[in-house]
């Protein structure tokens, strides 16, 4: 009939293009707003404004002799040695362990999942002390290593284990929900094309993981250049050898060389700035 609208019609809700998401009055948003500013503020923006004006308080001059110190470029360098080594191969572990639990079915995966996450349940010092345990001079291998004067903890190959361990789950748990979710359609249209199995990989999967993929190995590469805990008990804290940046941190601040040490700090704040933007550029990237 001519002129009358139709019950499903009348009964449709009509879309507003700026819905709320919440009943509450704009009051309690602010309030909310505010009260997470604030904590932002107190928690997140307060301590890195004092590292920066603490690094600054005695002059360039200092600021820049404390990095220019040679132990300071040998802590650089030996961070940016870990992570060169640590993120590449925790990079292939984590893409492996995804593509094994999201794309096949088998025994043992719940176990296997649960492997992943450890490193997040277990303190980064339990982690450490396990490496000492094993390999230590009183451990599992310590007789044999002993005898054939190889050095495991105390040196570089125990460091990068530690980070192993500690940042080996950020890839492989950046990649599984995103993989799970994509499911295996798209390998299976893949296999009855004819394609095979690394082809599938590099032209299938892995496009679709790319974005997910490089986030993960950003998360990862933060955490091995900032790990403290870990790598403080396997290192010995030698000096110009097994010092890492946030060792040689903890060092300059126990001898009081506050100024030194806040300076060093930045130069690590500087590297987890350029992390976040990285990775605040990827999000906005998979998103468009």
């Amino acid at each position: 009939m001519a002129g009358t609208v139709p019950i499903y019609a009348a009964a449709r809700p009509k879309k507003s293009s700026s819905s709320p998401a919440t009943t509450e009055s704009s009051l309690v948003k602010w309030v909310l707003i505010g009260a997470a500013g604030l904590v932002l503020l107190w928690l997140i923006a307060l301590p890195l404004i004092i590292v920066l004006t603490e690094s600054l308080k005695k002059g360039w001059d200092v600021y820049l002799a404390a990095l220019t110190d040679p132990d300071a470029r040998s802590a650089l360098r030996l961070t940016i040695l870990i992570a060169a080594i640590t993120v590449p191969l925790n990079t292939v572990f984590g893409v492996i362990a995804a593509w094994a639990i999201t794309k096949f079915r088998f025994r043992g995966k719940g176990l296997l999942i649960t492997l992943i996450d450890l490193p997040f349940a277990v303190s980064p010092v339990i982690g450490g002390m396990i490496f000492v345990l094993i390999f230590g001079a009183r451990g599992w291998f310590g007789p044999w290593l002993s005898d054939h004067d190889i050095k495991v903890v105390f040196a570089l190959p125990g460091i990068i284990l530690a980070t192993l361990f500690i940042t080996f789950p950020f890839v492989a748990r950046e990649l599984i929900p995103l993989m799970e979710d994509q499911g295996t359609q798209e390998e299976e249209a893949a296999i009855t094309l004819g394609a095979k199995g690394w082809q599938i990989f590099f032209r299938v999967t892995l496009p679709n993981i790319k974005w997910g993929l490089l986030y993960g190995i950003i998360l990862c590469n933060a955490r091995a250049m900032g790990e403290f805990g870990a790598v403080s008990v396997v290192s010995g804290h030698i000096r110009g050898e097994t010092n890492t940046l946030p060792l040689h941190v903890e060092i300059l601040y126990n001898e009081y060389q506050f100024s030194a040490s806040f300076a060093v700090a930045s130069l690590l704040l500087l590297l987890a700035l350029v992390t976040m933007i990285i990775k605040s550029w990827l999000t906005r990237k998979s998103v468009h």
